[in-house]
């Protein structure tokens, strides 16, 4: 962000956290869209970037809309719509659990794609070894990881 004043003259002071958090979106979307190319080429034509989101939230096992909700921050009624669509696609079905919620469980597809991401990640994580370096990398997901556990120790200060 730009250090000049803005149009009401009230100044906008630059900050390295902002650049953080713009340089952590851009390389997430960089890698999204890595893998969901990645993934059209091997046939999985919905392998979008938000499906791969919503899908690297779930468990291996056993997963239930509410607790998709909570973790991804959005109603049940968008994680039920978005189950529906990947059940019809065929990552994803729906069974009777226990009382009155259903079980979400990857179908042997949607444990394919997951798998397939991982490979095409492992690729990435060799190129990106090769390029800076195995000990760079490691260093670099440290750091972010230090960054991470430190704001919420800020916050409750």
């Amino acid at each position: 962000m730009s250090t000049r004043l803005t149009q009401k003259d009230i100044p906008m002071i630059d900050s390295q956290s902002l650049k953080l958090i713009f340089g952590a979106v851009e390389m997430n979307d960089k890698i999204s869209h890595y893998l969901s190319n990645g993934l059209k080429k091997k046939g999985y034509k919905a392998a979008t970037a938000s499906v791969l989101n919503f899908l690297g939230t779930l468990e291996c096992g056993v997963n239930y809309g509410s607790e998709i909700a909570r973790s991804l921050g959005v109603s049940r009624q968008m994680v039920a719509k978005t189950v529906k669509e990947l059940c019809r696609i065929g990552y994803l079905v729906q069974v009777e659990g226990s009382g009155k919620q259903k079980q979400i469980l990857f179908t042997e597809l949607g444990e394919q794609l997951m798998s397939d991401s991982r490979l095409l990640l492992a690729e990435l994580d060799a190129i990106l070894c090769t390029t800076i370096g195995q000990v760079v990398l490691q260093e670099t997901i440290d750091r972010i990881n230090n960054i991470q556990s430190l704001v919420p120790q800020i916050e409750n200060t």
